[in-house]
């Protein structure tokens, strides 16, 4: 049965209120969209069908729906909404933008036009690259695609461009999300006189093979180090986007959040707090957070963790810091 009509009868059967007849055409949707390869998609609409649900049961996953393939990636299910990001201004809406060019690319193909599917996002490290490509992957229904650079970089000449060729190819056979951390280890700049010739022609195999990919694979790369990259890469980037240290009122909007879903009372003022993590990245401040709320959890002072907080502040101060 057409999609259309599937539709159809799920309308009628809710204005009718009944619940077999929506439960069975619902089930069909989603053996409609399983068969399409719409996997993503198929799996949320079976959360939503079933809350109980869980797709992972019996397989080998870790974390959120995170599954080793073969040696070189992870392919991830995305759970991070878009709209649950503390970003900078502008980037929500270019990330909306991408995705409905994505999801609208055959009224752009059909204009000689093709959707934007090469991301770089740049910043220091713990600000969100990550979490951002899981969102992007999240919005589009997409699989995401994790690179393993362990696996990646290999001693011989070529069994690097060989590797990288491999997992492209991979990718070419779906839609997803091909997501490469710390990109400047592929990247860099060719005209460095202290890489080897081997870096030289990874990067010219990476050129190569990114121009070749279709417009349903986006391909995101972030970098602590965008200055190291090479010019050319540079190029091929048709949305850039700097995530940089969160503000003092970005901060004080996580740690607001981060209080409110661990059902914590901190103590202390959210200005006094942010005050003090100032030039802390996301991660760092959210961490700070979690401490202050499992440490209040397991001596039930949940509803004034005020004692740990500053105990917390302390050590804060007198933490490790990385030299230079």
């Amino acid at each position: 049965m057409a999609q259309s009509d599937l539709i159809i009868k799920l309308i009628r059967s809710a204005a009718d209120s009944d619940q077999t007849a929506f439960r069975k055409v619902a089930e069909d949707l989603i053996s409609e969209e399983t068969r399409k390869g719409h996997r993503i998609l198929a799996e949320r609409m079976r959360k939503a069908l079933n809350p109980s649900y869980n797709g992972n049961k019996g397989s080998q996953s870790n974390g959120h729906g995170l599954k080793p393939q073969g040696e070189l990636f992870y392919e991830i299910t995305p759970e991070r909404e878009l709209g649950s990001l503390l970003l900078p201004p502008g980037v929500e809406e270019q990330i909306r933008e991408l995705v409905e060019e994505q999801h609208r690319s055959e009224l752009l193909h059909s204009y000689n036009l093709r959707a934007r599917h090469r991301l770089l996002f740049a910043g220091p490290p713990g600000n969100g690259k990550t979490a951002l490509a899981e969102a992007l992957a999240y919005e589009l229904m997409y699989p995401l695609i994790v690179i393993r650079y362990e696996s990646l970089i290999g001693s011989y000449l070529g069994e690097t461009s060989g590797r990288l060729k491999k997992i492209l190819e991979y990718a070419c056979t779906r839609r997803c999300v091909l997501f490469f951390d710390e990109f400047e280890t592929l990247g860099k700049e060719r005209g460095d006189t202290r890489e080897t010739g081997e870096i030289k022609r990874i990067v010219s195999s990476l050129l190569l093979q990114t121009d070749l990919l279709p417009d349903y694979v986006v391909f995101v790369a972030a970098s602590n180090h965008p200055e190291l990259l090479d010019r050319a890469v540079w190029r091929r980037f048709q949305v850039r986007i700097e995530l940089p240290l969160p503000t003092h009122r970005q901060l004080c909007a996580l740690i607001d959040a981060v209080s409110e879903r661990c059902e914590t009372k901190l103590g202390y003022s959210t200005e006094t707090i942010a005050k003090a993590l100032r030039g802390a990245s996301y991660s760092e401040a959210e961490q700070f957070c979690l401490d202050i709320a499992r440490r209040a959890a397991l001596s039930n002072q949940s509803a004034d963790a005020r004692q740990i907080t500053g105990r917390k502040l302390k050590q804060w101060r007198a933490r490790l810091r990385p030299s230079g």
